[in-house]
């Protein structure tokens, strides 16, 4: 009774939005022996409602449902009430899916030749785009073989896509929320007045389809007819007073998985290649192949990979249309098709954009960065402060509440050293505050330098506890990073989290509001961070920072860089990264800046779109990560950006020539910093940019350059060694066995940096590091100035990922100079090139050895450790 009462009111219930026309329902064959094949366009989740309730009284059509009707409880509910018929999911069948399958096409091509008559998305999936993409359909081809005679008519369905339920936001529609939604559009429209979506289904009888050229000729006609003029993404409007003009609306990115396939670790790769061999026999895989047109995979093979994914790794996909290449497979499997980099962002509150203008823009005064943050708190705690697309926005009071709650539990960790393991993220910085008003000294774990190095880090420092969250464990382990340092340490946070009562949140966020006892009378550590050196060219050296070191180099850098009472900063740089913890973590929180966050500076475009979603100002980055968005960025998505801060290593010429050619008026300030000094040494000036250069030194600073041959200082415009001294220096190593960096010179300690660096009319060059030197004939070679003239020859303006790198072999007399590089450079053109560039022959490479990718740190550095190994076993 149920099923056909909703058939009868299914018409009249679609007619209060839709004004539906059908065109050539007249010319469609009569029903009889063998059946009718409708084949649809499948652009929204409403569809089979309309081709159901519009065809039923003449043919009493069975659907034939796919997943998309089976993904929520509504739809399984309709589907079961008007007797859809689902093709059978691996998920629930397993290994025996396919021969299932075949049955039911069997059983399919039976009913159409006893004269019963079916609805078929070929698509097999709601459409991601206004056309459709037909190429690993094979129900179609596989029904009509054993129903021959079947007559097959096409449907077209226009003036669909766009609407609430269909995928064109970017992301697959929930049904159920959108249906209340359109409740309460009619109720709001007095039920009769909605706007109305203009709606045309279009039948088409087909005769001639290529049934014996296979099933992919049949896709291709079929796709032909389905496409035809396919309409553009509308946007009408859903109350009746307002905007009443529909519009047409830009359509969405093609689903696609972001990163360099390159990048994915080798026993990740290696287990994709193997099983990607016996589901597809092919022995050949290669990363550009195409799932579907290269390796043969079929809509119920595609779903197959992408179920073995998440059992395999973990992760669910997203968006199974993203999965199209062995690449995009491969980086699947390491986690990146998860979460937004398909479809649109959260929309970002208008919070976010307010910005009052009496409120200054500087630094309390303080000794202490929990002192500082509650003095710029207490100036408008309902302040917008930092955001994220998992959290969202957060103000000052927010972030106060999830101190309070955090606190005690911190508190009762062991030890006084607590490790910190987390991407960039407003969590991240909400935990560094929490873990210092605890009392606890954060240490900051930089999964990316391996599992001796972090046991090693952890060990020296006595931290028994380190405090992450699962998502990123379980990541991390897919990515096959080792974690066993650092596992029997972890403090799950969102598991810990469970564990917090109502109570205790209500009780925070009422403190937040009106008592700030707790947090004003909480005693610091005297030292704020632990962070370990990169380990580019050596073992990691733990790094003590102090509350006045850190504060010291934020107020430099804001007396530097004027910033605005407008500013917003795009963060990337993990909190390990000392750039990115005093940059991005705690500068912003104690300026008073807001800051959004995404937590992998690889995603280029994902940071793009953040940019633009956000209007960021501010970008501060590696010029690796930078370059990664600047390679993938459409020219609107950095329009805002007013400045690009750049650090821990030199700025290439083509980051400065694409952003000068592509966004004018963004500025490029250059600078320069060392962990041990909090980080920023020195840095370029808006008001006086000189590309190329590392800027003047910060206010507090004081520096010398150091002739090596005399020991005296260098002569202007000659490079020689940075030594520095102040306020932001560390006080020394934690390592009990490094070898002081403080030397003595004209009767004071300096810090030793190691870097060379030369004065041009004002500011700072840098020249290089002195361990990327080399000694050859009696004279040094620098290997990054090998580098710059080899990029500047082979690299295209464009190009922005590290693609060669120069390392010395393991001799320690005259070592030969070997060249890295991904795209196969010839001898011969390399040294042609360091001789254009003006350089003597004892800059020639000896060797060239071409390698997949040029190995890099967590930081974006280039790693020459890991170069300097693959050197030595070559030796072995």
């Amino acid at each position: 009774m149920i099923a056909p009462l909703i058939r009868a009111l299914g018409r009249p219930l679609l007619r209060l939005r839709y004004r539906i026309q059908f065109e050539g329902a007249e010319s469609l064959p009569v029903p009889g022996r063998p059946g009718v094949l409708f084949l649809a366009s499948h652009p929204t989740l409403v569809d089979p409602f309309l081709l159901v309730t519009a065809l039923h009284g003449r043919f009493a059509p069975i659907l034939v449902a796919g997943r998309d009707h089976a993904a929520s409880a509504p739809l399984r509910w309709l589907a079961r009430l008007l007797g859809f018929r689902p093709l059978p999911d691996p998920a629930d069948h397993g290994d025996r899916t396919r021969q299932v399958l075949d049955q039911e096409l069997t059983a399919l091509a039976g009913h159409l030749t006893s004269g019963g008559n079916l609805i078929l998305f070929p698509g097999a999936r709601l459409a991601r785009q206004k056309v459709e993409d037909l190429a690993d359909n094979s129900t179609v081809a596989s029904i009509l073989r054993q129903a021959p005679g079947a007559r097959v008519v096409v449907i077209r369905l226009r003036g669909l896509w766009g609407s609430r339920f269909s995928a064109a936001s970017g992301r697959r529609p929930s049904i159920g929320l959108e249906l209340l939604k359109g409740l309460g559009y009619l109720a709001a429209n007095a039920l009769f007045f909605m706007p109305k979506r203009d709606v045309q289904v279009a039948f088409e009888e087909v005769r001639d389809l290529p049934l014996a050229e296979g099933r992919q000729a049949v896709n291709r006609a079929l796709e032909a007819r389905l496409n035809a003029d396919a309409a553009p993404r509308l946007f009408v409007p859903y109350l009746v007073w307002k905007n009443h003009e529909p519009r047409i609306l830009p359509e969405p990115p093609r689903p696609r998985v972001e990163g360099n396939p390159r990048a994915v670790p080798p026993q990740v790769r290696d287990a994709v290649r193997r099983h990607l061999q016996a589901v597809t026999g092919q022995t050949d895989i290669q990363d550009p192949q195409h799932l579907v047109r290269d390796l043969g995979l079929d809509a119920l093979g595609h779903r197959e990979l992408e179920l073995w994914l998440q059992r395999a790794y973990g992760y669910p996909c997203s968006d199974p249309a993203s999965l199209q290449t062995v690449g995009d497979l491969l980086l699947a499997a390491t986690g990146a098709a998860v979460s937004l980099r398909q479809g649109e962002l959260k929309a970002v509150p208008h919070a976010w954009f307010h910005s009052p203008t009496d409120l200054p823009i500087d630094m309390p005064d303080g000794d202490t960065i929990t002192e500082v943050f509650l003095k710029q708190a207490r100036r408008n705690p309902g302040r917008v402060a930092l955001a994220d697309q998992l959290g969202g926005v957060k103000t000052y009071r927010d972030v106060l509440t999830a101190i309070m709650v955090l606190k005690p539990i911190f508190e009762g960790l062991e030890g006084s050293h607590v490790g910190l393991m987390l991407p960039a993220s407003g969590g991240a910085s909400i935990l560094y505050l929490a873990l210092l008003f605890a009392g606890k000294t954060p240490v900051l774990v930089n999964w990316t330098a391996g599992a001796r190095s972090m046991g090693y880090g952890l060990d020296l420092v006595g931290v028994k506890q380190v405090v992450t969250v699962s998502t990123l464990v379980s990541r991390l382990d897919a990515q096959g990073v080792d974690l066993s340092a650092v596992k029997h340490r972890l403090l799950l946070l969102d598991e810990a989290g469970k564990k917090i009562s109502l109570a205790t949140k209500l009780a925070a966020a009422f403190r937040a509001r009106f008592n700030w006892t707790s947090l004003q009378g909480a005693k610091p550590p005297e030292t704020a961070a632990v962070l370990f050196t990169s380990g580019s060219e050596s073992h990691p050296k733990a790094v003590p920072l102090t509350h006045g070191n850190i504060l010291a180099n934020i107020r430099d850098a804001a007396q530097a860089l004027h910033f605005r009472q407008d500013e917003r900063v795009m963060g990337c740089l993990p909190p390990f990264h000392a750039f990115g913890l005093t940059t991005t973590t705690i500068l912003p929180l104690l300026l008073g800046l807001r800051v959004v966050y995404h937590p992998n500076p690889t995603e280029g475009r994902m940071l793009a779109r953040i940019i633009e979603a956000y209007h960021a100002t501010l970008l501060v980055g590696t010029p690796t990560f930078l370059g990664g968005i600047i390679r993938v960025a459409e020219d609107r998505h950095l329009e805002s950006l007013r400045i690009v801060v750049s650090g821990a290593e030199k700025c290439s010429e083509q980051i400065y020539a694409t952003l000068a050619r592509r966004w004018p008026k963004t500025t490029v300030l250059e600078g320069y910093g060392i962990t041990e000094c909090s980080p920023v040494v020195s840095v370029n000036r808006e008001d006086d940019p000189r590309n190329g250069s590392i800027g003047k030194p910060l206010v507090s600073v004081e520096w010398a350059i150091v002739d090596l041959e005399t020991g005296r200082r260098a002569e202007p415009g000659q490079p020689g060694m940075l030594l520095v001294r102040g306020p932001s220096i560390f006080s020394g190593y934690l390592n009990p066995d490094v070898e002081s960096p403080f030397e003595s010179f004209e009767g004071r300690d300096w810090y030793r940096t190691g870097d060379l660096v030369r004065q041009d009319r004002g500011v700072l060059v840098f020249a290089g590091r002195l361990k990327r030197f080399v000694k050859l004939g009696g004279e040094m070679v620098s290997l990054p100035a090998i580098e710059e003239a080899l990029s500047q020859r082979f690299l295209g303006e464009d190009e922005t990922e590290p693609l060669l790198a120069v390392e010395a072999g393991v001799e320690e007399l005259n070592p030969d100079l070997v060249l890295f590089s991904v795209s196969g450079i010839a001898r011969d053109e390399a040294n042609a090139a360091i001789r254009a560039a003006g350089l003597s022959s004892l800059h020639n490479i000896r060797a060239v050895r071409q390698i997949d990718q040029i190995p890099t740190l967590g930081t974006g550095k280039t790693d020459y450790r890991a170069l300097k190994a693959l050197l030595a076993e070559a030796e072995v």
